[in-house]
């Protein structure tokens, strides 16, 4: 008796962070296969996974979150929680009395800046944007498949294990956001190491100054480095150390502090961390796939089906160009790879 083939499983198309390239994402998923059907896109076979950060920083923000939200609400894409999502909850959330803050999120400087273009562009449809907040709030915060996970910024096992337990599920709720406000509970713990990653304190009182003019006195980490000797050997960011510093070795206190991914887990997906150059895995089972799009990087996918070894022939992208006339708003110019 002939044995009736199972049907082939649902591939999977992961994309990094899109912060407001509406018009890049559309040419990345045609490039990939997707067609609009009633105005959504879709594909026959497969599905996309967004990892986040649709909003702030581009030219397109409210028709890229459309375009997201249709997908996801109609089956043909499921998304994880990016930081700014999460930003943006807390800065448009009152802070509850007797907690001494206006907003959950402080309306200084710095993050009037992050969420500018993302309010200037919601200005004329604020209802619009009162509901994809509320949206936000029913996006898991990490994808556990048996053949792939997908997190923003760091798989941590352990926290994700006690979250599950706590919340029930992969999504925060209204409490959960407020209790976040405070970094050292477990509810900051979650949000900052999941979607922003792990760190380390530099040492005896140094700070850097990054790119975006903001100072730090730590410096983002791997989560998934084996057996590292050095500073260098876990940091992890577009800013580099200053070569006294890489060279530095770690002491027991801070291995113990850092999170490794190990080699028999699933592939995981992470953006985020403003990657640059040509795209590939960061280690067989790990892959950052945010290439700063927004910045005239690229939008990058990885092609996944059921390999548990990651292969750079996976990796496809639209590369963003800067436009020709810079003085004309709200302009992308991409180009597929």
């Amino acid at each position: 008796m002939a044995v009736k083939k199972s049907a082939a499983a649902r591939g999977y198309d992961i994309i990094g962070d899109i912060h407001g390239c509406a018009h890049t994402l559309e040419l990345l998923l045609e490039q990939m296969g997707y067609r609009k059907v009633n105005g959504v896109y879709k594909h026959d076979r497969r599905q996309v996974i967004f990892i986040g950060d649709i909003i702030d920083r581009g030219p397109r923000i409210r028709e890229a979150l459309h375009l997201v939200r249709d997908m996801v609400e109609h089956g043909s894409a499921r998304i994880v929680m990016g930081n700014h999502e999460y930003n943006a909850l807390g800065y448009c959330t009152r802070a509850r009395p007797g907690s001494g803050k206006t907003w959950l999120r402080e309306h200084n400087p710095r993050h009037d800046r992050l969420i500018r273009e993302t309010l200037e562009q919601f200005e004329h449809y604020p209802h619009e944007w009162n509901e994809f907040l509320e949206w936000f709030y029913t996006i898991p915060l990490f994808i556990e498949e048996e053949n792939f996970r997908a997190v923003h910024a760091c798989w941590d096992g352990d926290l994700i294990e006690k979250f599950k337990r706590t919340q029930g599920g992969a999504c925060i709720d209204d409490d959960f956001l407020h209790a976040s406000a405070a970094l050292e509970s477990f509810a900051g713990q979650v949000m900052d190491t999941l979607l922003r990653g792990t760190d380390l304190r530099l040492p005896d009182g140094m700070s850097i100054t990054g790119r975006d003019g903001y100072v730090r006195e730590f410096f983002r980490t791997k989560f998934w480095a084996d057996n590292p000797q050095t500073y260098a050997d876990v940091v992890f960011q577009p800013d580099p150390l200053p070569p006294e510093v890489a060279k530095r070795v770690l002491t027991d206190g801070e291995r113990k502090q850092l999170i490794s991914y190990p080699l028999e887990a699933p592939p995981v997906f992470v953006g985020h961390y403003w990657m640059e150059g040509k795209p590939a895995p960061l280690k067989a089972n790990v892959a950052c796939l945010d290439y700063s799009a927004v910045k005239y990087g690229k939008l990058v996918a990885y092609r996944l089906d059921d390999e548990r070894v990651l292969s750079p022939d996976k990796f496809v992208w639209v590369d963003v160009e800067r436009p020709e006339m810079p003085d004309s708003p709200g302009m992308e110019d991409s180009v597929a790879r």
